[in-house]
């Protein structure tokens, strides 16, 4: 090669050198089966594997729901039926899945585990909260409200701001568990807090003279204010503070979570909403 031209000799070079690359002079295999990124198996969002399917292929709709907070959810005791405004939202979704819908007993203080355990959804209420948005997600908001305070109607002016209610001697009645209980505990400190296990009877407390007032989302004051003529809900357009309702929906399903999204949004343009709500506020 001492005489080659200098053209010739650059190009054995560069093939010598591309041959101790790669041991021949074509593309090495670990090269040629180099992954692309977001090709990956699984990467793929139609791919992925969601819960969506898993309700399918079961046949069931499994929702956890503690039957004790109308107007959203209530257990008949005597029929063990349920009814509520989210209740009849869970069936028509499990319907529009093709799907039954089957109901989970839980409580408020158990309602994490039970959903992470055993169910597909979460309705009746549910107030989206940051400790519950660590192991859970949740749907579009249904509702948006806030805390706001319940009690005999001559006991309005008495118990219409946090500071009155925060009194030693005034009895706040709260359900065991839930967002209601963890704002009475932050907010009325001074005050004398009653937990209650029952909520489906927690307002006779008040009316019995047991309790003095208890503070819970404006939409449940507004429906015992219905039922019960004794009671009045305390400014519930004007709340303590600001909160949302949503259903409850496994962390990290995008897939399920789009479908219940879109599902909402057809049921509150399509009359299914106004349907499911007209027996409990008209």
């Amino acid at each position: 090669m001492k005489n080659a031209p200098r053209a010739a000799v650059a190009a054995a070079t560069l093939a010598l050198a591309l041959s101790a690359c790669t041991g021949s002079g074509a593309p090495s295999s670990e090269s040629s089966s180099t992954p692309v990124p977001g090709a990956e198996a699984g990467n793929d969002s139609e791919t992925q594997a969601s819960r969506l399917d898993d309700i399918r292929e079961a046949g069931v709709l499994k929702v956890c729901t503690t039957g004790d907070y109308r107007p959203f959810t209530y257990k008949d005791p005597k029929t063990g039926k349920y009814t509520g405004l989210d209740v009849e939202m869970a069936r028509d979704l499990a319907k529009r899945l093709e799907v039954d819908a089957e109901f989970v007993d839980t409580t408020w203080k158990d309602l994490m585990p039970d959903f992470l355990d055993s169910c597909d959804l979460a309705v009746g209420g549910v107030s989206i909260s940051l400790d519950r948005a660590e192991r859970a997600a949740f749907s579009t908001a249904t509702l948006d409200e806030g805390k706001t305070p319940i009690t005999k109607c001559e006991n309005v002016d008495k118990y219409d701001t946090i500071s009155k209610i925060n009194q030693p001697g005034v009895r706040s009645i709260t359900p065991i568990g839930g967002t209601n209980q963890k704002f009475a505990e932050e907010h009325y400190p001074r005050g004398k807090i009653i937990e209650f296990d029952d909520n489906n009877s927690i307002f006779d407390e008040i009316i019995d003279g047991n309790a003095d007032v208890m503070t819970t989302d404006a939409s449940e004051t507004r429906w015992v204010a219905n039922k019960h003529p004794e009671l009045c809900a305390v400014h519930p357009d004007k709340p303590f503070n600001y909160s949302q309702k949503a259903y409850m929906l496994p962390r990290g399903d995008t897939a399920f979570k789009e479908y219940v999204d879109a599902w909402l949004n057809m049921a509150q343009h399509d009359g299914t909403t106004a349907k499911a709500e007209k027996p409990w506020f008209g």
